[in-house]
């Protein structure tokens, strides 16, 4: 009797369960047996690695072979168990010494002709085999820059079975035929889904690479001072106006407002988007805060995650850390936005399945923009629209109260006139400017919010914000009056207080004033209080 074991990574969600892969021979009649919850993927494995193990010049062994996956009460999914099993059964017939085998671990999916092909997830995998204590991992040459972003695990990257082969048993490496020069490679076939990016938006972090900046926005003050203190603050974001007006524009230079992803969050970020196959080539790394921008057709499973077979993560966690962007809100199901009220108050998604639980991570700064009506002319200072007084409501209803009672600013867009838009230089200021001051208010927030499990001003509960960061004596008396006669809610009323501290660092200030909270409270609700137009008018 044979025995020998290995280990591989199954993932749920983004996170990653170490699996040890176990084979077993015995004497009687040649059949292959896997156990230990293998979904179809898996189960096919039989014949990939009988093949692959055949077509490298090892011989398959004709006895009773039985490969469990520990644990077996996690279900286990994908194909990228193939190497693992086919190190196992060899160890187990003694073609590759099981000492070797035990403290590797090892993911990658194999070709009937014995090649390895990279799989979705790399990055958990490795993640996830790192926190289990494993310092030695094989995976897809590929992907073996990927993997090695995980500090302190060694990483051997292999391109076929038997290059791994004579790696473990000592015996000269044989070279292996590269892609013809300007084809692609096969062997990154599959490896994104077509259409998959397109199908939600998403873009990992390529929007300041593009030229967006904030400069080309013309006119707009109130705006793009909200758009400044949503970068500073991780604040939510309403954008509300007629049809080009710029709303769609602002949205994509949020992001060129964003600090650059730190170390943790760029694994956090790239972990995400390896399990959806959305890692941009020769990009191993995400290091700018993503944008994500789903078509208002999307379902509740494409923006919140889900799906048929595993849980995918859907639009609100492709942007975490980064700006999920709504255009046409009024335009989605309901149901869909409502879905995202769970995930922007606790910065993750939970979806509950008969086989398990799967966690996403979702801590995004979204922006919504709608119309004001049905043709999009509805306005307080002039008679354009045509709609009805009632279909205006209907439409506007559409966006629940709940929901946008989590948006921490609300602002209208007003059209650009003809001497804004004539005006040599209208631009304003550029992202890189703007990027510096909002660089330097999270500095501040960060030093104020330091020992906390917050990071800016927008995650901060209402009841430290009462209790611990207490706004200038009297400051607050405006908004209370306010709550006092209904207009805004308590959680509004800390949502306020919350801009302003936000308004206060961009500034510069060590807590908030009067002044600060009126320009949050105009931006709450935008009523206009005679504050000031632009943060730098408030310094």
């Amino acid at each position: 009797m044979g025995f020998a074991r290995t280990c591989s990574v199954a993932l749920v969600g983004a996170e990653g369960v170490v699996v040890e892969v176990q084979a077993d021979l015995e004497p009687g009649v040649a059949a292959f047996t896997l156990v230990g919850l293998p979904d179809k993927s898996l189960s096919e494995s039989r014949d990939r690695v009988r093949a692959a193990v055949v077509n490298s010049g090892a011989a398959w062994p004709q006895k009773k072979l039985t490969v469990g996956l520990s644990p077996a009460s996690v279900p286990k999914g994908g194909s990228g168990f193939d190497l693992a099993v086919a190190c196992a059964v060899m160890g187990a017939a003694e073609l590759i010494d099981p000492g070797v085998l035990a403290e590797l671990v090892m993911i990658g999916e194999l070709g009937l002709d014995g090649r390895v092909r990279p799989v979705r997830g790399v990055l958990p995998v490795v993640l996830a085999a790192a926190e289990a204590g494993y310092r030695q991992v094989v995976v897809p040459e590929c992907a073996a820059a990927e993997a090695a972003l995980v500090p302190g695990v060694s990483v051997l990257g292999v391109r076929s079975l038997r290059q791994l082969i004579a790696v473990l048993t000592d015996a000269p490496v044989p070279e292996e035929e590269p892609a013809a020069e300007g084809r692609p490679d096969p062997m990154l076939a599959g490896l994104r889904l077509p259409g998959a990016a397109a199908a939600v938006g998403a873009s990992g972090g390529v929007l300041s690479e593009q030229g967006c900046d904030l400069a080309d926005v013309v006119g707009g003050l109130r705006p793009r001072a909200a758009l400044e203190v949503a970068a500073a603050g991780g604040h939510h974001l309403f954008l509300s106006g007629p049809p080009g007006t710029g709303k769609t524009m602002l949205a994509e230079r949020l992001p060129t407002l964003l600090p650059a992803l730190e170390r943790q969050e760029s694994l956090e970020v790239t972990a995400v988007h390896s399990v959806a196959g959305l890692l941009p080539p020769g990009r191993p790394l995400i290091d700018r805060p993503p944008y994500c921008a789903p078509h208002h057709s999307a379902t509740m499973q494409a923006l919140v995650g889900g799906g048929k077979g595993a849980a995918r993560p859907g639009a609100v966690s492709l942007a975490h850390r980064g700006v999920l962007f709504l255009d046409e809100a009024p335009e989605f199901s309901r149901t869909a936005l409502d879905a995202l009220r769970q995930p922007l108050e606790s910065g993750h998604v939970v979806i509950a399945r008969s086989e398990g639980v799967v966690r996403f991570p979702a801590k995004c700064l979204m922006v919504l923009a709608a119309n004001p009506c049905p043709c999009g002319r509805f306005s307080r200072h002039d008679e354009a629209c045509e709609c009805s007084p009632h279909s205006v409501r209907r439409y506007q209803a559409r966006i629940s109260g709940p929901l946008l009672d989590r948006v921490d600013l609300r602002v209208e867009v007003g059209p650009v006139t003809r001497s804004e838009l004539a005006a040599r230089g209208a631009g304003g200021e550029s992202s890189a400017t703007v990027a510096a001051r909002v660089r330097a208010a999270r500095e501040r927030t960060a030093a104020r919010l330091a020992g906390t499990p917050w990071r800016t001003n927008g995650e901060v509960p209402g009841r430290e914000l009462r209790g611990r960061w207490r706004a200038a004596p009297g400051a607050m008396e405006r908004a209370e009056r306010l709550l006092e006669r209904g207009t805004l809610t308590a959680r509004g009323l800390d949502r306020v207080l919350r801009v302003a501290w936000t308004v206060a660092d961009l500034v510069g200030r060590d807590r908030p004033d009067a002044q600060d909270v009126a320009f949050a409270v105009e931006l709450r609700t935008g009523f206009r209080l005679g504050a000031a137009t632009t943060i730098g008018e408030l310094v």
